[in-house]
């Protein structure tokens, strides 16, 4: 079961697309996780321009890397948020974005997402990892509280807006990879329940199981692949290191800076965390996950120029393949 390990390029779309694939090929990665932001990947040009496609596509080649997921986060995070605000502004494109009504920013995320979909049909990938965004998020604290028929209708809305994207990607022989991520519709362990029974289970949406965010919460990511294991659509490595034993430095990070050593938690290198490496990439041999293993650098404390190389020696070292058939029989025996 060799598993591809790529480089998501999402914190790394300062570059060009260009620049990016040629360090990650003399770093030795297989391939690359691409962002629809910078100038990685346009996706309403990809779904309708075939001589932007060839370009996208001889890029890869010319460094001898593989395409195997495509991200939009950014718009994905547009389609279910409420308020809509200058924080969106700042990271969707202004054909998205338009006058910033509120509403129509919402329904040009959706259809950039529909869009999504048929480009990653034209670059022969069947994975779009990203965000859907939460109009009740900002219930999280729940004070002053709100009624169940608030958190209901919130889980109606996701599913009204995401149905229709869903059509699509069935329509175009892709699957979603949501990221459970903190201010998504499915963010832990019941939210994810509550968000699969939402939309009926379709098979078209499934998860991006990155385990930084459940240390962050103290939710155990190794149970968590067990238990959605037929959902596991993409794989994102991303450590974090909880600070917490001072009394002073909560979860919820106190407005302090990325890096800032106050904070609560904060995204480490990779291997330097508290996510239980091993036991999660046993558990991705025990339930047959073959994808790609994409690193996502988020390490501000670290260069990523440094970092990334490291990142991808300490994942090659925990990548093994399961015990093959013939291990099995031979063990079977001896006992």
């Amino acid at each position: 079961m060799t598993r591809p390990i790529t480089l998501f390029t999402g914190q790394w779309a300062d570059l060009p697309l260009e620049e990016v694939a040629r360090l990650a090929a003399e770093w030795g990665y297989d391939g690359l996780e691409l962002a629809c932001w910078g100038d990685h990947l346009d996706p309403w040009r990809a779904a309708e321009d075939d001589d932007y496609v060839q370009d996208r596509l001889a890029l890869f080649e010319r460094h001898g890397l593989q395409l195997h997921a495509i991200s939009n986060h950014l718009k994905g995070q547009a389609v279910c948020d409420d308020p809509i605000d200058h924080r969106h502004r700042d990271i969707v494109s202004p054909r998205v974005w338009g006058d910033g009504d509120p509403e129509g920013v919402r329904q040009r995320a959706a259809e950039e997402m529909q869009m999504t979909a048929r480009a990653a049909q034209r670059l022969g990938v069947d994975v779009v990892v990203g965000f859907t965004g939460s109009s009740i998020w900002k219930y999280v604290a729940m004070f002053p509280p709100v009624g169940q028929d608030v958190i209901d209708a919130g889980y109606q809305d996701f599913a009204d807006r995401w149905n229709p994207i869903l059509d699509v990607f069935d329509e175009c022989g892709v699957r979603f990879a949501h990221e459970v991520h903190p201010s998504e519709i499915a963010y832990d362990y019941w939210t994810t329940v509550r968000a699969l029974e939402a939309i009926g289970h379709r098979e078209a949406f499934g998860l991006n199981w990155d385990p930084s965010h459940f240390v962050w919460q103290d939710l155990d990511p190794v149970g968590f692949l067990w238990d959605f294991q037929d959902r596991i659509y993409h794989v994102d490595c991303k450590d974090a290191k909880r600070r917490v034993g001072n009394g002073r430095n909560g979860r919820l990070g106190s407005h302090l800076a990325w890096a800032d050593p106050r904070r609560g938690w904060d995204f480490v290198s990779t291997g330097h965390g508290d996510v239980p490496w091993e036991e999660c990439f046993r558990m991705l041999n025990a339930i047959g996950y073959d994808g790609p293993i994409s690193i996502e650098w988020e390490d501000a404390g670290m260069d990523r120029l440094v970092g990334a190389p490291e990142a991808l020696e300490f994942v090659r070292g925990l990548a093994f393949e399961a015990p093959s058939a013939s291990f099995d029989a031979a063990f079977s025996s001896s006992s």
